[in-house]
């Protein structure tokens, strides 16, 4: 992301300098594992589709969260911004995270409008987890070893 963006974000308060903690983004990075596999586990239907799409959504918002603070940032607002870094990746599957932008509205929707995540919805974001995240982990993972 270029620094004038950047410097806007933080401006707006949507962003905030934050010291690098590596420890901290190895322990975002394994909770998000764990929420996305638990919901994995589970046989989706229209009683928690909703809820499996919210959780994975959130593990997915978390690794963005996560390649900001290798950046040095905090997001303190803003899904999107979360969501935005990640399409930054070189990820083998990269046409895939054009799909995050629909994914923050759906869950926007689920969560402050009372729409129900359909099954298929939460099929697809369930298959973004398991054909992107990988990719997305290794190259958190690259930044962290670099890191230590």
């Amino acid at each position: 992301m270029r620094q004038e963006k950047i410097e806007k974000l933080l401006k707006e308060g949507k962003l905030r300098i934050k010291e690098r903690n590596i420890a901290e983004a190895r322990a975002i990075i394994n909770i998000a594992k764990l929420n996305a596999e638990v919901m994995k586990d589970l046989n989706i239907s229209e009683k928690n589709s909703t809820v499996i799409y919210k959780e994975i959504y959130d593990s997915i918002r978390q690794l963005g969260d996560i390649v900001w603070l290798l950046k040095g940032y905090e997001v303190l607002r803003g899904h999107e911004i979360s969501l935005e870094i990640l399409k930054e990746l070189d990820i083998k599957e990269r046409a895939k995270l054009n799909f995050l932008n629909r994914f923050e509205m759906l869950r926007h929707d689920a969560s402050y409008r009372g729409k129900i995540v359909s099954v298929e919805h939460a099929k697809e974001i369930v298959d973004f987890w398991n054909t992107c995240s990988g990719d997305i982990i290794k190259e958190i993972e690259k930044v962290l070893i670099d890191n230590q």
